[in-house]
């Protein structure tokens, strides 16, 4: 699947209807986000089942804001609707191919459980 550029009005739909979306939020003058541009193009590529997409912070600074986007590149994994992981900075392509792998990996039956426990302590 080849990577999508999220919006304001795609973004909800994408992250609500896909159990698995990896986001890069960037911006056009960002360096280190034009150097991940191709690792996370080819990244992509070797997993059909997952989301990649990209949010231009420059267009979408109210996804950004909501997001509390500080510093580019950033990215961010959702799985079945949750954050589970949130990270500035660009990753090498061997540490970002682990990094979706154990992402994959998760046992969101365990998060979801644990998202429960901490709300009804609250």
């Amino acid at each position: 699947m080849a990577v999508i550029e999220l919006n304001k009005d795609s973004f909800e739909e994408t992250v609500t209807n896909n159990d698995f979306v990896i986001v890069d939020f960037w911006a056009p003058w960002c360096g280190p986000c034009k150097s991940f541009a191709p690792t996370y193009e080819k990244v992509s590529e070797d997993h059909p089942g997952v989301v990649f997409a990209k949010v231009n912070t420059e267009n979408e600074q109210e996804i950004a804001a909501h997001f509390q986007i500080r510093s580019i590149p950033t990215l961010m994994i959702f799985r079945e609707h949750v954050i589970i992981f949130s990270e500035a900075g660009a990753l090498p392509e061997s540490a970002f191919r682990e990094l979706v792998a154990k992402a994959g990996e998760l046992d969101m039956v365990e998060v979801h459980k644990q998202i429960a426990e901490s709300s009804s302590q609250a």
